[in-house]
């Protein structure tokens, strides 16, 4: 989430219809991106999440194929909080992920599943508010964007046609949380408290990094100072549009 709290425009979301998330971990969602995802659901909008790794080498007391399953089960309640039903998570691993072809592949092939309005992603940027950013983050949010314009191109990956009867899907808009911010969405209230019981659902997670207290903090501190300047909003999340 960016710590910038220009004035900024909002970002019209009101005919959304459907929306992808895509990211490297269990728990990146939270960060900022859930609460806009609980404004949206109770707009009735549909949210799929795509989660590119398992989170598996993120602790270090557990296996990875114990960490995995953790995760995802931790991952399952966040969804359920959001009030998101579809979630997927791939098998690329996790803290040596790059913006590889194969990336591109499955993503796009889950953008023409889903055939989403809006694509949101997390930042590729290498310096971001809070330091320096992830190498899956960087990876995530790369793979990400390119894999939009290949899902809408025929001529790539020609085989999610040809063998797997995928059309060609063009989403409208990359959103992109955490870069420099080029809108804003409204998240106080209940889409805040959403989000941030969502965070609170890693619970083993980040009871190995030593408890997310500090972390809701510092996102519910960040989200007040983007919502500054706006009249009657007490948080938001600040969001690069990319029309595509």
């Amino acid at each position: 989430m960016s710590t910038e709290s220009p004035d900024l425009p909002f970002y019209e979301d009101s005919q959304l219809r459907r929306v992808l998330c895509v990211v490297a971990h269990p728990d990146d969602m939270e960060y900022g991106g859930s609460a806009a995802v609980a404004r949206w659901t109770a707009q009735g909008v549909e949210v799929s999440y795509l989660l590119l790794t398992a989170g598996e080498a993120g602790m270090r007391s557990q296996d990875p194929e114990d960490a995995a399953e953790i995760r995802a089960a931790e991952q399952r309640r966040a969804c359920e909080l959001v009030g998101v039903e579809d979630l997927v998570i791939l098998d690329l691993p996790d803290g040596m992920l790059e913006p590889s072809l194969d990336a591109r592949r499955q993503i796009a092939r889950r953008i023409r599943q889903v055939r989403p309005d809006v694509v949101m992603t997390q930042t590729w940027d290498l310096q971001v508010g809070w330091g320096l950013n992830h190498a899956d983050h960087r990876a995530a949010g790369l793979a990400t964007l390119d894999a939009v314009r290949d899902a809408d191109n025929p001529w790539v990956f020609r085989e999610l046609l040809e063998q797997e009867r995928l059309e060609p899907w063009g989403a409208r808009e990359l959103l992109v949380f955490g870069a420099a911010a080029t809108h804003l969405i409204d998240i106080s209230g209940e889409p805040l408290q959403r989000g941030m019981a969502s965070l609170e659902a890693h619970e083993q997670y980040f009871a190995e990094l030593g408890g997310a207290a500090g972390t809701r903090e510092m996102l519910e501190s960040m989200a007040a100072r983007q919502a500054e300047p706006l009249a009657g909003v007490d948080h938001a999340l600040g969001v690069a549009v990319h029309a595509m």
